[in-house]
């Protein structure tokens, strides 16, 4: 196992990263139609395609997720995706033509190198040519690119951000993985000391954020599980608790935390029991947000210093 997302059979993953201009696009290829859940968090989210992802609408199938940088702007990249699954005949099938479905999810990076630089359509369709099913990069790259953290007091006292990932197999062999873009707010905590990894480098005190909009913490959960859309979604919302365990303060006003969540597994006959789904949505929650909460202490460990702005090993 490579302690990533891509450990979930049937996913790759893909990024586009532009180190000078501070930003990049992260997608995430289902090789066999998931089944997604969203929930989120977050008081200024720029999201695209979540309501479809909701138990009470229709579609059922997930083709990819994108994570992008580059505001709003970056939700352009899903663009590209869906040319690239449209040309590789991947979509739902509605007479006419095959229509992809790509939810997306953005952070706010433009003050970090350019911020008239965003990924568009054309990075996102290199994102899915580079996507593979190895171990996936981490730290400064695709959407990780111009993350950062500890913006309490605005960007002279913040650090680093990034890309991370991480995996787990439950005792029934079950398999969960996280891939997460940490643009937080907040300060990112080890959860064994308690201690600040990254975050506000100073301890003046006040909430001095120069941008409400600035930060947000994005992130896909898998499972190689078969689960209903309802259940995915609970997952997608247990989930969440990983971001709280390590980001402090999270789901902010300022934040725009958003968790997809996919189940590739195929379904089972006969439908266990409800009992026995019940137990097993929880469990594959619970270990969604720890997974969830060790890629994100990944993504600042493996960050490094960009455009002046000191990562949590520097």
């Amino acid at each position: 196992m490579h302690n990533d997302i891509t450990d979930i059979p049937n996913i790759r993953v893909g990024h586009d990263t532009n180190l000078e201009a501070g930003t990049g696009c992260t997608i995430i290829l289902c090789d066999t139609p998931a089944v997604g859940g969203v929930d989120v968090r977050g008081g200024a989210p720029a999201t695209r395609e979540t309501d479809l992802l909701r138990p009470m609408h229709m579609v059922e199938e997930v083709h990819a997720i994108v994570l992008t940088g580059g505001s709003a702007f970056g939700l352009d990249a899903a663009g590209g995706v869906m040319r690239y699954l449209e040309e590789h005949n991947i979509g739902i099938d509605i007479g006419v033509a095959r229509v992809p479905i790509v939810p997306a999810a953005a952070i706010l990076d433009l003050g970090l190198g350019s911020a008239s630089i965003r990924p568009d359509a054309a990075a996102g369709y290199r994102a899915c040519e580079q996507a593979t099913a190895e171990a996936v990069p981490q730290g400064n790259v695709g959407a990780g690119t111009g993350a950062t953290v500890g913006k309490l007091l605005g960007p002279a006292f913040m650090m680093k951000g990034g890309l991370g990932s991480a995996s787990a197999r439950m005792d029934d062999g079950t398999l969960v993985g996280a891939i997460v873009v940490v643009n937080a707010l907040g300060d990112v905590i080890d959860p064994q000391t308690q201690q600040v990894i990254a975050g506000t480098r100073n301890s003046l005190g006040g909430f001095i954020a120069s941008n409400p909009f600035g930060s947000t913490t994005i992130a896909v959960v898998a499972t190689s599980a078969y689960l209903p859309k309802d259940a995915i979604n609970k997952v997608a919302q247990m989930a969440h608790d990983g971001i709280a365990q390590v980001i402090r303060p999270a789901h902010t006003m300022s934040d725009g935390d958003t968790v997809f969540a996919l189940a590739l597994g195929t379904a089972s006959q006969p439908k266990p029991e409800t009992a026995t789904t019940a137990s097993q949505v929880s469990m594959i929650g619970a270990a969604a947000a720890v997974t969830l909460a060790r890629a994100i202490i990944n993504a600042v460990r493996n960050a490094t210093a960009l455009h002046g702005v000191p990562a949590a090993q520097t």
